[in-house]
């Protein structure tokens, strides 16, 4: 857990650490989660600087003209941001344990995969910011876009998308995996994930919660909760797991 306060307006930016790629996170974001899980896979030095997205730091837009995270500042000083151009670099920039498949056709349809998946992360979140009479249509809507993934197990049989360890589409889809379930604990036991019809997908779930990279930011579905719960509420709890 954390013991560093997400820094807000009128903050200053800790200095930079010699020999260390910066990561300006949000604790609960998914898309900084997936440029954790790179850097963690390929053993990249790094230090995270939490961000405040309610309050935002003055200075974090010098790093991101979007002013958002996840945003990662290099040793020189340069900066990049957008969670899959950040990915796409790290794999490149540091060639230990390479993420995506060597094969061009295969990194190809890697990718094609990865951006399929956005049409599941955009109906997860109606689900939960939709009024009521729209959320089980959403659910369901996500369970048909998880179904390609499910199969795609199936048609590769490997125990990971990326064979007999995770890859870059595995890890890219990892973090709204990892909060699945915040569904049901919000909405009520409707929103379970039928394991008949997603078998291979909830044992690829279960083997990723062993894999190393993903300790270094798992957070069990409790925690996801109570943060979705105080984002629903207006007054989004970015500090709620300091110290715990």
């Amino acid at each position: 857990m954390t013991t560093t306060k997400h820094l807000s307006t009128g903050s200053v930016p800790p200095p930079p650490v010699p020999g260390k790629i910066r990561l300006y996170s949000m604790r609960f974001c998914p898309y900084v989660q997936r440029v954790q899980l790179v850097l963690d896979a390929k053993q990249i030095p790094y230090d995270i600087v939490y961000v405040n997205l309610t309050h935002k730091p003055d200075w974090l837009i010098e790093k991101n003209p979007l002013n958002k995270v996840p945003c990662i500042e290099l040793e020189t000083g340069e900066t990049l941001y957008e969670s899959l151009i950040i990915a796409d670099y790290l794999d490149d920039a540091y060639p230990q344990n390479k993420l995506y498949p060597s094969n061009p056709l295969a990194k190809a349809k890697d990718k094609l995969l990865i951006y399929r998946f956005n049409a599941v992360i955009t109906t997860i979140y109606k689900v939960f910011y939709l009024g009521p009479t729209l959320e089980q249509d959403m659910f369901n809507e996500a369970l048909n876009g998880l179904e390609l993934f499910d199969q795609e197990l199936a048609k590769r049989g490997t125990p990971f998308f990326g064979g007999s360890k995770p890859g870059m589409l595995d890890f890219m889809i990892w973090p709204w995996c990892e909060r699945a379930d915040v569904i049901r604990i919000i909405r009520g036991e409707q929103f379970v994930i039928p394991r008949e019809r997603f078998l291979r997908l909830l044992e690829w779930r279960n083997a990723m919660k062993e894999d190393p990279a993903v300790h270094g930011s798992f957070l069990d579905v409790e925690a996801h909760a109570k943060y979705i719960r105080s984002r629903i509420a207006g007054t989004p709890q970015y500090d709620l797991i300091i110290n715990s």
